[in-house]
Formats: structure tokens, C-alpha cells, sequence
């Protein structure tokens, strides 16, 4: 599922990245979980993307990046509804093989396409 943050062109200061690899048999348990938030939370002011993806080599391992503009608007994330409701799913229901996340503090920013740039079809 992909959602287009409101605020995708603001400069990001905070940004996690994370992995979680999942019992086989609790996959779509995560899955469940973690859905139902992602849309509201890429709607959040101050969210530039929130993006949960299925590995392509291993199918019970998903990655999450997210971005924010600003430790406030990540702040109204952690405290939201939607992704307390999630993080206790996941907690309760689904046994986590393994994770590993990073948070980084972005102290500058710049073009991120590869060299020679991306060509849009369509």
C-alpha cells in the first residue's frame, strides 16, 4: 500500500529505519496490525513518509522508513490511537524472529536519485 504524505516536500529532520522478521505463521497477524495505521499516519502533519514494505527475498520480514519534520510531529505519531492500537496488536499477537531499527537526525539533505536521474513514465 502506497500513500502520498500531505507534507512529502517538507525538509525532514528525523528518520527511522527498521526491520522486523516475524514467525511464518504470524505474518498476516502483523500484516493486520499494521495496516490499518499506515494510511493515518502518512495523513499526520509533519509526517514525509511512512512507508511499510514487504521484503522481496523473505516474505516474513518487512521494513519500515518513516520521516518526519520535526520531533513534535513524531511525538503526535507515538501518541496516536491508531499506532498505540497497532504497536500493542503486534506485541500481544506476534511473535518478532528478530528487529533491528535506527533513528537518524538529519542534519542536511539533497537530491537522493541515482546518477544519471530516474526517468518517469506514464
Amino acid at each position: 500500500m502506497m500513500t502520498e504524505p500531505t507534507s512529502r516536500n517538507l525538509p525532514t529532520q528525523i528518520v527511522f529505519n527498521a526491520y522486523y522478521r516475524v514467525h511464518p505463521d504470524d505474518r498476516q497477524k502483523f500484516i493486520d496490525a499494521v495496516v490499518p495505521h499506515i494510511g493515518f499516519t502518512a495523513e499526520l502533519p509533519g509526517c514525509v513518509f511512512y512507508v511499510f514494505a514487504a521484503d522481496l527475498l523473505d516474505p516474513n520480514t518487512f521494513h519500515l522508513s518513516e520521516g518526519w519534520a520535526d520531533q513534535a510531529a513524531l511525538d503526535r505519531h507515538n501518541a496516536s490511537e491508531p499506532f498505540q492500537n497497532a504497536l500493542r496488536e503486534v506485541m500481544t499477537n506476534v511473535r518478532i524472529l528478530d528487529h533491528q531499527g535506527q533513528r537518524y537526525e538529519i542534519a542536511d539533505q539533497g537530491a537522493g536519485d541515482p546518477p544519471g536521474g530516474v526517468e518517469l513514465t506514464g
